[in-house]
């Protein structure tokens, strides 16, 4: 039976795990339950791919979409792996067939959507109790939950899997989930004492941007001006305000198609196909287009309307960038979309419903009008610490400046005191104001704060309640028309002459140019050899027409990138490039070869792979230090300092050995524990002198040259410490 990693190593081209797959893929392969929840592009899939692969049988994934469906076969079969998908698209004939082969063995993983299992009284149920079934995988769990934000009927049959099928082992993933979704999820799977894990949820290389909704289009039409070969998502709310926005982008000239759930099931499939297949650049669509596209080279995802609760725009957005290059979130936001939005939140005879989804709401109306970290926003919504400026959003690139607010303050909260906390944003304002409406009374305009706001116009007046319910000084009742109340500070400002300074911004960061991103994020991560980088494009292009499938599957823009910089000249140097497994050398290598050679000689250049010192992910990881101080790291860290070996540690946490293994590796990469504590130093030098022969080709290299007398463990923790010397 082949190891996880060598798994990974053959058929994906990746030398190491991240974020928790190791931990999940360990869990399973121990046919134990796992729950995951992961950033969208952080790798979720290969939570069961790879246990599919170690494992004896077929590996049945549940997914609620078609296109998911289609996208994961097409990637997995593009690197060599059996696999098929049974959907309401295929006919009777396609769908037995595909039947035989799981009755035969053929297959390893095969996806379903959750309505096969229970139609006709559960028959394919019954069916999958003759096959041998590795494991159960039921991607989007969130859609299991009444409290999550895309619940889906559907999925409610899955509670009875556990009991029919109690040996077999179930992996629950989704990408947004908050700790009442989990805990729900865990309990409508029927999961038996899962192992949870929850990564990190920082998008590093996505940009977050709030911008006032004034002249969108305008916006965004210049903006697409500005990334003319950028493929991205405009989010908008409504049918009707899909195709408009769509049309006016096409009437100025930008690639563009509408997609929503009221066109034809046919029309959506050809819209969707065009644009996974880089045929159309910009998808203009509500929340029912982008669940489970695995599109990975999205530069963008805007919203032209806000939605309604912050699990949704972080799904959303984190379709932006999964290759691991930077891209950008902007989100169009007015007060006008969350007046709109809380009449939508009211479930007529379900007021805990109502009230949550009221909550949810005010919490994305928070995110966008807070004068705080976007990114710090998000992460502390979903559990997660994150200290200090991101630096890679709105907020924190653009520049305040503190202004005293106490003399408006203290009108404006005097306002709301005379007219005894019974009105909302625009009845205060226009009171201040000395507005003439039939809804100011002759009692009104008796009060002696009744006009004292005329010099001000409306926008001032809505900023500064923005402000002051920011800052704690005002709160709004959670209603569908809310109110403006008092709190403690406000009654300091009001009676105990307290000074109120507040922030306005002096400038605002923008969203920038592909020039000036590379220029951020430094040139070695993008393309030296732009030219050799569009030839490689239209080889990727050409060839996935061939096999009718989506450009990035067969390899994304990160690994295109790595080619251009790194110039490989052999089938072993592509081994170093991310995303070369074995079956991709073997079918894809001469086809790119061939053009990396022909380009090298006309300009006069050789391969510097030997320069790339491992490979590795694009995206950014998090930060080391949270990484060996936080989670389950830090248990398995704790135990360790305690004296305990490896073994004690893994029977403590019930974790395998390789698990804690993996887990030492990490802290011998950050520095956490000196190499020479966990195995022999001479083991190291002959280590690491075979790593520098060979330029650390892979871990699998280096343990065919030393023998069986040198554990993977061993050659892990060894070039862990060399990498973190020469990083060093």
């Amino acid at each position: 039976m082949k190891s996880p990693l060598e798994v990974l190593q053959q058929y994906f081209g990746y030398d190491n795990f991240r974020l928790e797959q190791a931990n999940a893929v360990e869990n399973v392969i121990a046919k134990k339950d796992t729950f995951v929840l992961m950033p969208t592009g952080g790798g979720k899939s290969l939570c069961y791919q790879v246990p599919a692969l170690v494992l004896e049988g077929t590996a049945i994934v549940i997914s609620p979409l078609i296109a998911l469906m289609k996208d994961q076969v097409d990637a997995l079969r593009v690197n060599g792996i059996s696999a098929a998908y049974i959907n309401s698209s295929m006919s009777s004939f396609e769908q037995n067939e595909t039947l035989h082969q799981l009755k035969n063995g053929e297959l390893k993983l095969l996806y379903i959507a959750p309505e096969k299992l229970s139609a006709d009284n559960g028959a394919f149920l019954k069916f999958l109790e003759e096959i041998k079934i590795s494991l159960f995988a039921v991607d989007e769990a969130h859609c299991v939950s009444h409290w999550g934000h895309d619940f889906r009927p559907d999925y409610l049959f899955l509670n009875g899997l556990k009991n029919q099928f109690p040996q077999i082992p179930i992996i629950a993933l989704t990408a947004s989930a908050d700790e009442i979704t989990r805990q729900d999820i865990v309990k409508q799977l029927n999961l038996q004492e899962p192992l949870v894990l929850v990564s990190s949820f920082d998008r590093a290389n996505i940009k977050y941007f709030v911008q006032p909704k004034q002249s969108v289009i305008h916006h965004i039409i210049q903006y697409l001006n500005e990334h003319p070969n950028d493929s991205g998502i405009i989010y908008c709310l409504s049918r009707k305000g899909t195709e408009e926005m769509s049309n006016q982008l096409k009437e100025n000239g930008i690639n563009s198609a509408f997609y929503h759930a009221g066109i034809s099931s046919v029309e959506r499939a050809k819209v969707q196909e065009d644009f996974i297949k880089d045929k159309t650049q910009v998808m203009v669509a509500t929340i029912a287009f982008g669940m489970g596209i695995d599109k990975s080279n999205v530069r963008f995802v805007m919203h032209a309307d806000l939605p309604k609760n912050i699990e949704s725009y972080y799904q959303e957005t984190g379709r932006a960038g999964r290759d691991g290059l930077p891209s950008e979130a902007i989100l169009f936001y007015s007060g006008a979309d969350v007046i709109k939005l809380r009449r939508f939140a009211l479930i007529e005879g379900n007021e805990e419903q109502s009230g949550l989804m009221l909550r949810k709401l005010q919490q994305m109306a928070d995110f966008a009008e807070m004068q705080k970290c976007r990114r710090q926003y998000l992460m502390e919504y979903f559990g997660e610490n994150h200290s200090g400026n991101c630096n890679n959003c709105d907020y924190c690139l653009s520049e305040f400046e503190t202004w005293d607010a106490t003399v408006d303050a203290q009108k404006l909260l005097s306002a709301v005191f005379r007219l005894k906390e019974r009105y909302g944003k625009n009845m205060i304002i226009d009171f201040l104001r000395g507005s003439k409406s039939v809804k100011i009374t002759d009692y009104m305009q008796s009060l002696p704060t009744y006009g004292i706001g005329s010099k001000n116009d409306k926008n001032y007046w809505h900023n500064l309640i923005k402000q002051l319910l920011i800052n704690g000084f005002l709160e709004e009742s959670n209603e569908e028309f809310s109110v403006l109340k008092l709190t403690e500070e406000s009654n300091l400002v009001l009676f105990k002459h307290k000074k109120v300074s507040l922030q306005k911004i002096k400038e605002q960061a923008k969203a920038v140019t592909v020039a000036e991103m590379e220029a951020e994020y430094g040139k070695n991560e993008f393309t030296e050899n732009l030219d050799l980088f569009d030839e490689l494009k239209k080889i990727r292009r050409e060839q996935a027409e061939k096999e009718n499938v989506p450009p990035y599957v067969i390899f994304s823009d990160a690994t295109l990138m790595e080619l251009a910089n790194y110039l490989p000249n052999t089938k072993e140097e592509l081994n170093q490039i991310s995303g070369f497994g074995e079956f991709k050398i073997e079918k894809y290598g001469e086809l790119f070869l061939e053009a990396i050679v022909d380009y090298c000689n006309i300009n006069n250049l050789t391969s510097k792979v030997s320069e790339k010192k491992q490979k590795k992910q694009r995206e950014p990881k998090p930060k080391k230090a949270n990484k060996s101080t936080s989670g389950t790291f830090a248990t398995t860290f704790q135990l360790y300092q305690e004296n305990n070996s490896i073994e004690e540690i893994a029977k403590i946490r019930n974790l395998s050995v390789n698990t804690i293994q993996n887990h030492l590796v990490n802290f011998v990469a950050t520095g956490t524990i000196n190499a020479g504590d966990l195995i022999d130093k001479n083991k190291i030098e002959s280590i690491i002198e075979v790593a520098k022969a060979q330029k650390i080709q892979s871990l699998k290299a280096i343990k065919e040259a030393l023998g069986d007398d040198f554990s993977y463990f061993e050659i892990h923790v060894a070039v862990a410490h060399y990498k973190s010397q020469e990083e060093n």
